[in-house]
C-alpha cells in the first residue's frame, strides 16, 4: 500500500449517526428549519415566485394628447383662445410632453437699438466708456451699441442692438390659463414581453366610439381607462395646480406593468404613480410675421408650465421548470445547512461538547478501532455494574464490546 503524504488520498470517510438527547439543540434545529421552510414557501415561491421565468425588459410605446380650452387677456397682446395646438409641446405628444399654464408676452418686438433691461447686471452703466461696442450682453438681450441712455426716469442703462423693445419680465399673480387643472390627458401604453411573446395595452378594447370621451381613470371604477384629469396628476404628486402652475414644474408619471402569465391576461393591468421632480420650468418661443412694409416683426412668448415625464417599467413571469428546480435546490440545501450549525452548536459551543466529539468521529484501522469505541452500551445503562473501573456509564472498551457482540 502506498506510504507517506499520497497515504491520505487512499482514505475513505462514512457518516456516523448518533441520537442526541439534548433539547436545546434540537429545538434549535427545528426552529432553523421553519425558518427555512418560512423563507422557502413564503418569500422564495410566493413573493418573488421562484418557479417562474421572467422577462423585465419589455418593449414600450407611449402615445399622448392633451384636451381642453382656455382663454387668457393679456395687455398687449389682446384676448386669446388656448387650444391644444396652442399649449401641448410637442404637438404629436410621446414620452415627454408641455402643458402651458402661464406666460409672459412681449408684442411687436423688431430688429433694431433700444436700452437694455435694468433688470440685467451687465447692462447697466454710467457713461458710455461702460458700453464697449459689440460687447454681448451677458444675460442680456442684444449687443452693445457704445452708447448710455437713459431706460427711464431712475435708471441707465447701455443702448443694444437687439429685438427690442426688450423682453417684458412682469409675470402674473396667477396662472392665466387656470382652466387647465380640468385638462384631461389620455396616455395609452402598449408593452410588449418579447420572451414570452405576450402585449398588453392599458386602454380597453372597445368599440363605443363614446367611452373615451365620457371615463376619467379611476383604479376601482375606471382602472382601464388612461385619460386623466390634470388636478389630479398634480394632487397625486402631492402639490397643488395653483402652485405649481404660476411657475412651473415637472412631474413624472411612472407605470409599472407586473405580470404574471400563469393567470387571466385580463389581470394583468399596470400600476400609475406621479411624483415631483421639479419646481420652475419654462422656456421661449416666438411667433413671427410681416407687416405692410414688409419689416419683420415678433410676439415673444416666456411660457410657464408642467412638464410632464412618462417611463414605462414592467415584469411578466411564468412557470418554468428550471427556475422551479433550482428555488426547490435551494431549500434543500438550506435544510442541510439548518444540520450543519446545530452540529457546530452540539461539538464547540454545548457544555459536553468533549464527549459529542468522542461520539461523532471514530477512526479505524485494519479492521480494529484505535482507542475506546464510545459506543452507548444498553447493557450499561441499564447495569451501571458491569462498567469496567475507570470508564463512565456510557463508555465501553472495544475488546469488551466485541466479545459482547460475539
Amino acid at each position: 500500500m502506498a506510504g507517506g503524504p499520497c497515504r491520505g488520498l487512499l482514505h475513505y470517510k462514512t457518516a456516523k449517526f448518533a441520537l442526541t438527547r439534548n433539547w436545546r439543540v434540537g429545538l434549535l434545529h427545528r426552529l432553523l428549519q421553519l425558518g427555512v421552510l418560512g423563507y422557502l414557501l413564503g418569500w422564495v415561491l410566493l413573493v418573488r415566485k421562484g418557479y417562474q421565468d421572467t422577462d423585465r425588459a419589455p418593449r414600450s410605446a407611449v402615445v399622448t394628447k392633451l384636451k381642453g380650452a382656455a382663454a387668457t387677456e393679456v395687455r398687449g397682446a389682446g384676448r386669446r383662445l388656448w387650444d391644444a395646438a396652442d399649449y401641448a409641446r410637442p404637438p404629436q405628444g410621446g414620452n415627454v410632453l408641455f402643458l402651458v399654464t402661464n406666460f409672459i408676452a412681449t408684442a411687436g418686438q423688431a430688429q433694431g437699438t433700444c436700452p437694455e433691461s435694468p433688470s440685467v447686471p451687465a447692462g447697466m452703466c454710467t457713461e458710455d466708456a461702460d458700453c464697449p461696442m459689440g460687447e454681448p450682453v451677458v444675460h442680456g438681450n442684444g449687443i452693445k451699441t457704445g452708447k448710455c441712455v437713459m431706460f427711464n426716469t431712475t435708471h441707465s442703462t447701455c443702448e443694444i442692438y437687439g429685438w427690442c423693445p426688450v423682453e417684458n419680465s412682469t409675470l402674473s399673480r396667477k396662472p392665466l390659463l387656470a382652466e387647465a387643472e380640468n385638462f384631461t390627458l389620455f396616455i395609452r401604453n402598449t408593452v410588449h414581453f418579447t420572451k414570452f411573446n405576450f402585449s398588453r395595452c392599458n386602454a380597453l378594447q372597445t368599440n363605443d366610439p363614446y367611452y373615451f370621451k365620457s371615463c376619467t381613470y379611476d383604479p376601482s371604477l375606471s382602472p382601464s381607462c388612461p385619460i386623466f384629469r390634470v388636478r389630479d396628476m398634480v394632487e397625486a404628486a402631492g402639490e397643488t395646480f395653483g402652485d405649481l402652475a404660476l411657475l412651473g414644474g415637472s412631474i413624472g408619471v411612472h407605470i409599472e406593468w407586473d405580470c404574471d402569465l400563469d393567470r387571466p391576461a385580463a389581470q394583468c393591468q399596470p400600476q400609475y404613480s406621479f411624483s415631483l421632480q421639479d419646481r420652475r420650468y419654462n422656456f421661449r418661443t416666438a411667433s413671427y410675421y410681416w407687416d405692410s412694409q414688409r419689416r419683420l416683426y415678433r410676439t415673444l412668448l416666456k411660457l410657464y408650465g408642467i412638464r410632464f415625464d412618462i417611463s414605462v417599467h414592467g415584469q411578466a413571469g411564468k412557470f418554468s421548470i428550471i427556475p422551479a428546480a433550482v428555488s426547490f435546490g435551494t431549500g434543500i440545501a438550506f435544510f442541510g445547512a439548518a444540520t450543519v450549525v446545530c452540529d457546530l452548536v452540539l461539538l464547540y459551543l454545548d457544555a459536553n461538547a468533549d464527549f459529542y466529539w468522542k461520539e461523532k468521529f471514530e477512526e479505524i484501522h485494519n479492521g480494529s478501532k484505535r482507542g475506546l469505541c464510545w459506543l452507548l452500551s444498553a447493557g450499561a445503562r441499564t447495569s451501571p455494574s458491569a462498567v469496567p473501573s475507570g470508564h463512565s456509564a456510557w463508555e465501553k472498551p472495544c475488546s469488551e464490546t466485541r466479545s459482547a457482540q460475539a
